[in-house]
């Protein structure tokens, strides 16, 4: 039987919904809107590997004014395993953003990608143009992800791929000892504080939201998030020639998991397309939730126009 992580105690304004995807993996999708009184457009969101709706503290506010739909990753947040272990790379993640589309009705949809999440919106929009309006991508690059990590430190492109890529396997193979570990660490505030003071993630308006952001991503199993990871690394750069939709990037300046300046090489290979670059970490959604949530609402009156 398939088996799937476990999720922590939903907020009032989520509500989940079992979807199957077409190779008949149940996926936990979720939205924003329980009751549909978000008075809004709608945003197909493709989220960060393993990450839930906490990491976005800006829609869980009922008056966000933006629906977002959104899915767990394969065998996270307690959407089940795929039969085949395989299947869970960029285009599986394709299949089931299409898939939590048609359950919840929706035929054409601006996208938001966060971190891989990017990777998946952009080989939907080019796979499958008549169902993407708009593409927002936050802290993240249209492809081949794992050579842009690190950028900061300026290591390079190959080299960097080669040392993600191989760390990335020790740690599936460790996942299975470090699990019972990392599953049972306490997470609150102040752990988050002390995170926040690495360089890895920087200080947040709301440490409790982060805590329990933290928490739910550290009970899928170590070796799994690795394997998902794995998967993933073999996404090639997405052509973006094809790219004619309204398209924005915003960066954070010193993010060392998508770098920045690879992000502004992207946006400026697509024509039209805006980049804007904050201070602030691959979390910057979760540091500056303000500020990237009016930089979406202009970008969705942008596409409406």
């Amino acid at each position: 039987m398939p088996t799937s992580a476990a999720r922590v105690a939903p907020a009032p304004s989520i509500a989940y919904r079992d979807v199957l995807s077409d190779d008949g993996t149940r996926l936990t999708a979720w939205t924003n809107d329980p009751d549909g009184s978000i008075d809004g457009p709608t945003v197909l969101l493709c989220n960060g590997l393993g990450t839930g709706p906490w990491t976005w503290p800006e829609f869980l506010r009922p008056d966000c004014g933006v629906r977002i739909v959104s899915w767990n990753h394969r065998g996270t947040g307690g959407s089940d395993r795929p039969a085949d272990p395989a299947h869970c790379g960029i285009e599986a993640f394709v299949e089931d953003a299409l898939s939590v589309m048609d359950h919840f009705g929706i035929d054409r949809a601006p996208l938001m990608g966060w971190s891989m999440g990017v990777n998946t919106m952009f080989e939907l929009a080019v796979s499958h143009p008549e169902r993407v309006s708009g593409l927002f991508a936050v802290a993240g690059v249209p492809g081949a992800t794992f050579d842009t990590m690190l950028a900061p430190v300026r290591i390079p492109r190959f080299a960097t791929r080669a040392l993600t890529v191989n760390l990335a396997r020790a740690m599936k193979v460790a996942g299975v000892a470090l699990t019972p570990i990392t599953s049972r660490l306490p997470v609150g505030p102040r752990g988050v504080g002390v995170l926040t003071h690495t360089g890895f993630m920087f200080r947040l308006p709301d440490p409790e939201l982060a805590a329990v952001a933290i928490a739910e991503f550290l009970t899928t199993p170590v070796d799994w998030y690795f394997h998902l990871a794995l998967r993933t690394s073999e996404h090639a750069r997405v052509s973006l020639r094809g790219i004619t939709i309204p398209t924005e990037f915003v960066a954070g300046t010193f993010d060392i998991l998508a770098g920045a300046r690879h992000m502004a090489s992207a946006a400026a290979r697509i024509e039209g397309a805006t980049y804007v670059e904050l201070r602030g970490s691959h979390f910057i959604q979760m540091e500056q939730p303000d500020r990237v949530h009016a930089l979406l609402v202009e970008f969705l009156d942008r596409v409406s126009r």
